[in-house]
């Protein structure tokens, strides 16, 4: 496989990496520790995350839990995962901290499925311009005369390839989550 390709489906596959990491993070009827893990704790004089401080698990149906190590993190820990205003409520009981999720109202899952989308176009946008910089280089070579029009031809036709099977992918995704959502 050319370089081009290779560098091309590398980027494709973090592109799509990326998308599915941002698609964790928006909150749907199912608690995922992806929604707190990585929320801010001013504690012992730095900040840290809330999964530097204690492990986080969940508890079914909309529940997560934060055994947090040091006890005295607990109150930090809990001002910062409701000042993210994520509309979640937090208590403790001793060394736990429970974040429950309250169903998400139909509004809520209107605004998130927008939000989704958008996210989706955004990634659709970002192959797009990988693909187009892998055409400009395949066309270089071939005005550089380095790759016949034949080869630059099945190229561009790979390149494309590669391109849908990412769209493919950020689709199924966007409708997993979409319906993750309706749930």
């Amino acid at each position: 496989m050319e370089p081009t390709l290779k560098e091309l489906e590398s980027s494709l596959r973090s592109a799509v990496q990326k998308f599915s990491d941002e698609l964790q993070g928006v909150r749907s009827n199912r608690p995922s520790v992806q929604l707190i893990e990585d929320v801010r704790v001013e504690c012992y004089g730095e900040q840290m995350t809330v999964q530097q401080l204690g492990s986080l698990s969940i508890a079914p149906p909309r529940t997560i839990e934060i055994n947090v190590w040091d006890k005295t993190a607990i109150s930090a820990i809990m001002k910062a995962i409701q000042d993210t205003k994520a509309g979640v409520s937090v208590s403790n009981d001793g060394n736990t901290v429970r974040v429950s999720l309250p169903a998400l109202t139909e509004e809520r899952r209107e605004e998130f499925t927008k939000l989704t989308k958008k996210m989706a176009e955004t990634a659709r946008i970002q192959i797009r311009g990988l693909r187009d910089d892998a055409n400009k280089k395949i066309k270089a070579a071939q005005d550089a005369k380095t790759i016949s029009e034949d080869q630059a031809f099945k190229q561009k036709e790979q390149a494309q390839k590669q391109v849908e099977g990412a769209n493919e992918k950020i689709e199924k995704s966007l409708q997993g989550k979409i319906a993750e959502l309706n749930e």
